[in-house]
């Protein structure tokens, strides 16, 4: 596609019905619907998406709309249905309603140089703490609660080690911890500060400009591997529907991920650069810890609800 026609189309792409679903099984004379989780605000993801949505529109030959869902249990009862074709959608909601049937992963997305992150436990430089085993009774800081990276693999490692996590990432009540739950920043502004013994947490947010740890950080643990968010779609899709759709994204132009304005570099990019083939295989770790620690669709949601 040529870039000129394609930004053109791509900047229609938020008119008059971007807000409503189709309905349907699949695409056909209905169209297809692509989900967006309530991960950010509406109107800065339907102008990060705007682009990606013409694009779909033009290699599927259905138009295209915009859904912003008002629930990760939304999108996992909606792809189920059918009435629901395509979903952005995080690490741990794809992985639960892969559990229950209602969810295929299809794409995996590349963010920030890569498609994969870790998960780390850390502690200041000189702490007595030197492993796992000496969390127990200690004051931790994690991320947000459902935080793949900031709480549950840290909480996981934590009861992998043989320390009782209770009802975490939940709460600490019945932990042979003391924890908190905050966000990556802040957690790892606590451990700094001295307010807590060891923080849980994205990698990334504990290393400088060179990709190494930041002055007086230690390292307790780390679980590398995890896999960044997918794209899913409905198990109602046609085997040719679905490989169209994966296909066409494989080979996506780089513009759709640069937002409405069509510009690089600009507030309203996407925060991935590019996908590739994917299954519930590659998120197996997900899917394993979310089932270990108790977690559900309906606490995912109970989370979102709470953060607005």
């Amino acid at each position: 596609m040529r870039r000129r026609s394609f930004l053109r189309m791509a900047g229609g792409a938020l008119g008059a019905g971007a807000l409503t679903g189709c309905v349907g099984q699949s695409g056909g004379s209905s169209g297809y619907e692509f989900m967006m989780s309530p991960s950010e605000p509406q109107s800065q993801m339907m102008a990060q998406y705007a682009p990606l949505r013409g694009y779909i529109t033009e290699e599927l030959g259905e138009q295209t709309s915009l859904t912003y869902a008002s629930s990760y249990s939304a999108i996992i009862r909606t792809l189920g249905s059918g009435s629901g074709h395509i979903a952005e959608m995080g690490p741990l909601a794809a992985a639960l309603g892969t559990s229950s049937d209602d969810v295929e992963i299809a794409l995996q997305r590349r963010g920030y140089g890569s498609w994969e992150y870790s998960s780390v436990i850390v502690t200041r430089e000189g702490s007595e703490i030197d492993g796992i085993e000496d969390l127990e009774g200690k004051e931790l800081a994690f991320a947000d609660t459902l935080s793949t990276s900031g709480s549950l693999h840290p909480v996981h490692m934590i009861k992998e080690a043989g320390i009782e996590v209770g009802n975490a990432p939940k709460s600490d009540q019945g932990a042979d911890f003391e924890a908190t739950w905050s966000d990556h920043g802040p957690a790892f502004e606590a451990l700094m500060e001295g307010q807590v013994d060891a923080a849980g947490v994205g990698r990334f947010i504990t290393l400088n400009d060179n990709r190494e740890y930041k002055e007086g950080v230690k390292e307790v643990a780390i679980r590398d591997g995890l896999p960044r968010a997918p794209i899913a779609v409905s198990p109602e899709l046609s085997d040719e529907e679905r490989e169209t759709f994966v296909s066409s994204m494989v080979d996506a132009p780089d513009e759709v991920y640069w937002g409405e304005d069509g510009q690089q570099d600009t507030e309203d990019d996407l925060w991935f650069d590019a996908v590739r083939r994917a299954s519930v295989e590659d998120y197996a770790s997900v899917v394993s810890v979310a089932e270990e620690l108790g977690i559900n669709i309906d606490l995912v949601d109970e989370a979102a609800e709470a953060e607005e």
